[in-house]
């Protein structure tokens, strides 16, 4: 369980560049380097955890750790990667208390959220070509941004990743794996994601109970990688952290290595400045449950599910919902809050540009916008 923790912590704090990153140094270092996992099941975990909810990466990473060591395994593999990127959203965090109100910080804070439209942005455009190829999924998914911007507001957001998973289901099946498979998941774990996902929205939470009630409602519907838990988070806590706060923490969290997740150790923090550290990790830990619940359910079911094509057609059709939701975010509160002008708007066009043709590395872009806040 120790070698699965350091090894894993090694690579969280190595692992820039987002999920299709940190699978790319999965494959090479515990596949290639370390023979800890085969290729094919390396590929059958992978596209699990891409097909269900939560962080594909730290998913993936999990299940490792599972397979390697049971289940102390996987929770040091989970410690041991996000523990980095923990330990700097942690700190960026307690730096914000003491120097938010700084003129210094103030201009830093406008650039990060000027690039945060340029993540947000390239985003949208990454996602859509690998979600939205049909009429019909991109058409989900600008009704189900259009329905944002007219109705914004977590029960909308429900409204269409149901509708959307409904029309997936009856329009956009998949043949998978070979029929008659037997479905036979891990009740125990499937019973507590669900029963946690249902119960926790209906109780009069307060303190760091609803603190945990937020993210793993959150942590729950991210489908389609981390860029996606940024709108459900907004929602979720508009009125309990200022928009600033969100695009902030959201523009540092492409910086850092490991799972993008960590955005919820930053706002657990400041959601209780109190005893920050105690929200950090109440955020943090809610925020990945679900995700790991549902693998731990479902990871020796995956080949039945893949043979169900009206699963596989849900999934779709949710994946192209997902597309819209980035996309009603990425006006509001993204480009709402961060463009001031017409100099803001150009300078986050160049920075998209820079980002998508010519592959220029975040760890350059990101200092660039936080010295481009200062001039606008």
């Amino acid at each position: 369980m120790l070698q699965v923790f350091w090894q894993f912590f090694k690579l969280g704090w190595l692992s820039f560049g987002g999920p299709a990153a940190h699978i790319g140094y999965f494959q090479r270092h515990f596949v290639q380097r370390l023979g800890w996992i085969p290729q094919d099941r390396f590929a059958a975990t992978l596209a699990l955890c891409q097909f269900l909810p939560g962080p594909a990466s730290s998913q993936l990473g999990f299940a490792i750790g599972y397979q390697r060591a049971g289940l102390g395994g996987a929770l040091a593999a989970f410690v041991g990667f996000t523990l980095p990127s923990f330990g700097l959203m942690f700190g960026l965090a307690l730096a914000g208390h003491h120097y938010a109100s700084q003129p210094a910080a103030l201009a830093m804070v406008s650039g990060l959220k000027l690039f945060a439209l340029v993540v947000v942005a390239d985003a949208v455009l990454t996602m859509a070509g690998q979600f939205c190829r049909q009429r019909l999924t991109l058409t989900i998914a600008v009704l189900t941004a259009a329905l944002l911007w007219l109705q914004p507001g977590l029960a909308a957001q429900f409204v269409a990743l149901l509708a959307a998973a409904l029309l997936g289901a009856l329009l956009l099946q998949k043949t998978g794996g070979e029929p008659g498979q037997q479905l036979s998941p891990s009740w125990p774990f499937l019973l507590l994601f669900a029963g946690l996902l249902l119960v926790l929205p209906l109780l009069s939470l307060t303190g760091t109970a609803a603190i945990f009630a937020d993210f793993y409602q959150a942590g729950s519907l991210v489908f389609g990688g981390g860029h996606v838990v940024l709108p459900l988070l907004q929602e979720l806590l508009a009125d309990s952290l200022p928009q600033d706060v969100f695009l902030t923490g959201y523009a540092a969290a492409q910086a850092m290595p490991g799972p993008m997740f960590t955005l919820a150790s930053f706002l657990g923090a400041e959601l209780w400045p109190a005893t920050p550290l105690l929200g950090a990790l109440v955020a943090t830990f809610g925020v990945f449950l679900p995700g790991f619940l549902l693998v731990l359910a479902l990871q020796h079911s995956w080949q039945a599910l893949a043979a169900r094509p009206k699963m596989t057609g849900a999934i779709t059709g949710i994946n192209a919902a997902v597309v819209g939701l980035l996309l009603a975010a990425l006006y509001q509160p993204v480009f709402v809050s961060s463009v001031t002008g017409a100099p803001a708007l150009a300078a986050a066009a160049l920075g998209l540009l820079a980002l998508r043709a010519f592959k220029c590395p975040l760890l350059v872009l990101i200092p660039a916008f936080m010295l481009l806040g200062f001039w606008l």
